[in-house]
C-alpha cells in the first residue's frame, strides 16, 4: 500500500495494487476540473444576479422599493495561497455579496392626502410584526379605529415610538417636517429617521428595512423632506434592468456551455488512457 502523490490531488489514498486505469482518471479529473469546477461556481454566481434582477423588475411599480445589486469575487481556497504545485483548481468566482441602491427615487404626483414622498436621506418607522421596521414607502391609509398604517396594515409610529391616530373624516395636512395637522391643529409628528451606516440595513419583505446589528440605533432624519400627495417611485429603471438580465443570461449559457465541453473532455481524456493502458 503507498499514498499516490497524483492521486493525493483528489484527497484520496489509491492502493498500489488497484488498476492504473483508475490512477488515470484520476489524473485526467485533477486535470480537467478547473474548468469544470470554475464554469459550474460562475453559473451559481449568474443564478443569484437572474434572481436579484427578477426581484427588482417584479418590484419596479412598488413605492419605495429600493434596487439590489451586487459584485463579484473570487473564492481562494488554502492551496491557492501556497506552492504546493496541485493542478487542482482553487479559485472560483462567487457573488461577494448583494447590497441595496438607496438612490432617491423619482417623487410621483398622486393627489391623495395620505400619500407622502420622502426626499432626502431618511425613513418612515411603522411597527411591524415582529419588531420596528423602516421604509420609503408612503403610501399610508386610516385603519378604522384612526390609526395611520401601511398599505400591509402596520402602525405608522410618531417622534415618542406610539403609533399615530388621526381623525379620518377630517382633512389632513402634512407639512415638510413631518409634522400632521387637522383643523389647523398639530396632531402627530412622523418618526424620521436616518442611518450612518444605512449597509447595517437588510430588506424585510419589499419595501421594509429592519436593523442586522442590534447595537445600532437611528438617528433623527435631519436632511430630509416630506412631500404630500406624492409617493417615490422604485429606483430600478426597467429597461437597463431587462438588457442586463439578458446579459446575464447569455453569460449563464455560455458557462453552461463550457462545462459540458469541460465534461466531454473528461470523458475523452479517461477513454484515451484506458485505450493504451488497455
Amino acid at each position: 500500500m503507498f499514498r499516490s502523490e497524483i492521486a493525493a490531488v483528489n484527497w484520496v489514498v489509491i492502493p498500489a495494487c488497484e488498476c492504473g486505469r483508475r490512477i488515470a482518471s484520476s489524473v485526467c479529473r485533477a486535470i480537467m476540473d478547473p474548468l469544470t469546477t470554475t464554469a459550474a461556481s460562475g453559473m451559481r454566481a449568474r443564478m443569484e444576479t437572474l434572481d436579484m434582477l427578477a426581484n427588482n423588475i417584479a418590484n419596479s411599480s412598488s413605492a419605495g422599493f429600493k434596487a439590489d445589486t451586487d459584485f463579484y469575487g473570487l473564492y481562494h481556497s488554502e492551496e491557492a495561497a501556497s506552492d504546493s504545485g496541485l493542478p487542482a483548481p482553487t479559485e472560483s468566482p462567487v457573488t461577494e455579496k448583494q447590497w441595496t441602491d438607496f438612490s432617491q427615487g423619482q417623487i410621483t404626483p398622486t393627489g391623495n392626502e395620505l400619500d407622502l414622498a420622502l426626499s432626502g436621506e431618511g425613513f418612515f418607522t411603522v411597527q411591524g410584526p415582529n419588531g420596528v421596521l423602516y421604509t420609503r414607502n408612503g403610501s399610508f391609509r386610516v385603519s378604522n379605529d384612526g390609526t395611520l398604517t401601511t398599505r400591509q396594515g402596520y402602525p405608522v409610529l410618531n417622534a415618542e415610538n406610539k403609533p399615530i391616530r388621526i381623525d379620518g373624516t377630517k382633512s389632513t395636512q402634512v407639512d415638510g417636517t413631518g409634522r400632521i395637522l387637522q383643523g389647523g391643529n398639530e396632531v402627530a409628528q412622523f418618526k424620521l429617521v436616518n442611518f450612518t451606516a444605512p449597509r447595517t440595513l437588510e430588506k424585510q419583505e419589499s419595501t421594509y428595512f429592519r436593523l442586522s446589528v442590534s447595537t445600532l440605533t437611528p438617528a433623527p432624519a435631519t436632511d430630509v423632506k416630506v412631500e404630500q400627495r406624492s409617493v417615490e417611485s422604485a429606483n430600478v429603471q426597467p429597461a437597463q434592468a431587462a438588457v442586463k438580465l439578458v446579459s446575464v443570461m447569455r453569460q449563464f449559457e455560455m458557462l453552461q456551455r463550457a462545462m459540458s465541453i469541460g465534461n466531454e473532455m473528461n470523458k475523452q481524456a479517461v477513454e484515451d488512457v484506458a485505450r493504451t493502458s488497455g
